[in-house]
């Protein structure tokens, strides 16, 4: 089901949908009682890579037509936001992440939201959500709009849903969590409800973070056919 719009709407439709349907708390717990949390792990990633597998393969198919020009200006976003993209999605990789999959063992340790955390309580999502909206401002087309569109709602949706699964799951250890962090980045340190852990973020990350960016420039052209590169 592919080489329509339609199709890719459907793909993005079923892999958006999808993600918020089975993390809910009402599907989410009968299935871990009938599959076991590992068989509920295993299920849940096959046909999310299943669903976003198709929806690349319909975007890729999908005919194109123009919303706006891709203007100079707009061609530049990406260039100056994925740096920032690179290194909160490296940084939530690599750091105790009480709201990445998994992650409600962290809520018994003494800092259960440390180094990148302090910035955001969801560095992965706006990693993601970043490119997303960056990639569909400058690409202009019904297609990137559904796609990435698409991915931004999950993103930016998620992180509300991951909250409330959270408080839900947690109880009385989500607040901790919630009083030190913030979901938009930096506003829980504006506010004086913690302080940026500068040290807990470390070079070494953002080093990497930039080294992912680097390498997404020079093989841009490589793996999706369009160099971002000046010529």
């Amino acid at each position: 089901m592919i080489g329509t719009i339609e199709a890719l709407l459907l793909a993005v439709a079923v892999f958006v949908g999808g993600h918020f349907f089975l993390s809910s708390v009402t599907v989410r717990g009968p299935l871990i009682k009938a599959l076991g949390e590992a068989g509920f792990r295993v299920s849940y990633s096959v046909l999310s890579l299943a669903a976003i597998a198709w929806a690349i393969a319909a975007y890729n198919a999908a005919p194109r037509v123009e919303l706006w020009e891709p203007t100079p200006g707009l061609l530049a976003i990406p260039l100056l936001l994925m740096p920032f993209a690179c290194i909160l999605l490296v940084a939530s990789l690599s750091t105790p992440n009480i709201t990445m999959v998994a992650g409600e063992r962290h809520a018994d340790q003494p800092h259960p939201a440390p180094g990148i955390m302090t910035i955001t309580r969801h560095p992965g999502l706006w990693g993601i959500g970043i490119w997303s909206v960056a990639h569909l401002l400058a690409n202009g087309d019904d297609a990137s709009l559904a796609l990435f569109g698409g991915i931004a709602v999950l993103c930016f949706g998620g992180m509300w849903h991951i909250d409330q699964r959270r408080r839900a799951s947690l109880g009385s250890a989500w607040g901790p969590v919630a009083l030190t962090t913030s979901v938009v980045p930096f506003v829980a340190a504006i506010q004086g409800r913690t302080k940026v852990d500068w040290p807990g973020i470390g070079l070494a990350r953002i080093a990497t973070g930039l080294a992912l960016y680097v390498a997404l420039l020079l093989t841009h052209d490589w793996a999706i056919g369009v160099s971002v590169l000046p010529s």
